[in-house]
């Protein structure tokens, strides 16, 4: 059995196509259709929010800027367990684990430090905190920052933006 292979003939192109003409005069139009229609009908075309007076509303699922929440006794909640800063994506979690002197905690951050400038605001730590210590449901948006020290966030800055978890240790409801 032998195979048919069908043979197709490639269009002439003139040199009016490979010109690349007709295509520059259309975008032209397109580009100058949208911005004679801005001058003449501003208010159809364009949104424009007056920033400093005017306030955008975020969405109902904004989740805003990380916190760590704490213990009744005022401690940081997280156990230095390291599941955030492995699922996340851009690596921007660092954490340094120490030695608690509370014989019923085994481990606690001594450094906790998010990068918000690498942070791309994704929720996997969130998600994988076991002991409910790290949260984005704070719904504020991240300040601008001027120099580049200030985008890192440190334990107890972000401990003074949460608060008491609800959450019991171990997933046990008290009697």
């Amino acid at each position: 059995m032998a195979v048919q292979v069908k043979v197709l003939s490639r269009p002439k192109r003139t040199f009016w196509d490979q010109s690349y003409l007709p295509e520059i005069a259309r975008g032209l139009a397109v580009t100058l259709g949208h911005f004679f229609g801005a001058v003449t009908k501003p208010k159809e075309n364009i949104i424009t929010v007056q920033y400093p007076d005017e306030q955008v509303d975020y969405p109902h699922r904004y989740r805003g800027q990380h916190r760590l929440m704490v213990r009744d006794d005022g401690q940081v909640r997280c156990v230095a367990c390291m599941c955030c800063s492995t699922i996340c994506p851009a690596n921007c979690i660092h954490i340094v684990a120490a030695e608690h002197d509370d014989p019923s905690i085994e481990k606690y951050p001594e450094t906790f430090v998010i990068d918000h400038l690498r942070c791309i605001v994704c929720g996997l730590c969130v998600e994988a905190c076991p002991c409910d210590a790290i949260r984005m449901d704070s719904g504020v948006h991240c300040e601008p920052f001027g120099h580049r020290g200030d985008s890192f966030l440190v334990r107890d800055l972000l401990m003074q933006r949460g608060g008491h978890s609800a959450a019991t240790q171990g997933g046990r409801n008290s009697p």
